[in-house]
């Protein structure tokens, strides 16, 4: 059997149940946005890459208060996410070049969340003949850029 090797997953599997918070109230005390994975705040949420994506460019966009509900989002909260959702669209446009996008919220475990107290929307660029694959094949993820590389461009790209 051939293997794709992905050393840094294992920071993620030995660190997974650590109970070190959650990893948006963690974004959102940060004081290093690089570090963090940040590429824009608002008033009420911020955007963040998914430290391990679906895809590259894969972001998240959350509220800055930690809240598991998404019925219990103030307008304001529900209003900006989706701006920035937006906002994130021209960004990935402009700087990666994806054919489509996914956006969606998971809600509830059973629905797929990784973190199902703080809600979060889900922004996936995609493109033809991109890898998603490979997780059926091969049981791995094929991430062709550093998730470094990819925050810097998109927060260049922020509109």
């Amino acid at each position: 059997m051939k293997r794709l090797w992905a050393p840094w997953r294992l920071e993620y599997i030995q660190s997974a149940d650590e109970g070190n918070g959650c990893v948006f109230c963690r974004a959102v005390g940060a004081d290093d946005d690089e570090g963090a994975l940040v590429v824009q705040r608002g008033v009420h949420a911020f955007v963040l890459l998914n430290k391990y994506p679906y895809a590259s460019g894969h972001l998240m966009v959350a509220p800055y208060r930690h809240e598991g509900e998404f019925g219990e989002l103030s307008v304001e909260e529900a209003t900006e996410v989706h701006r920035l959702a937006s906002a994130a669209l021209g960004a990935l446009a402009e700087s990666m070049r994806p054919a489509g996008f996914n956006l969606g919220w998971n809600l509830g475990r059973i629905a797929g969340a990784g973190v199902v107290d703080h809600v979060h929307l889900h922004v996936v660029p995609r493109w033809a003949g991109d890898t998603n694959f490979m997780p059926v094949l091969a049981d791995v993820k094929v991430m062709p850029e550093a998730l470094e590389s990819t925050r810097r461009k998109l927060a260049d790209a922020w509109p």
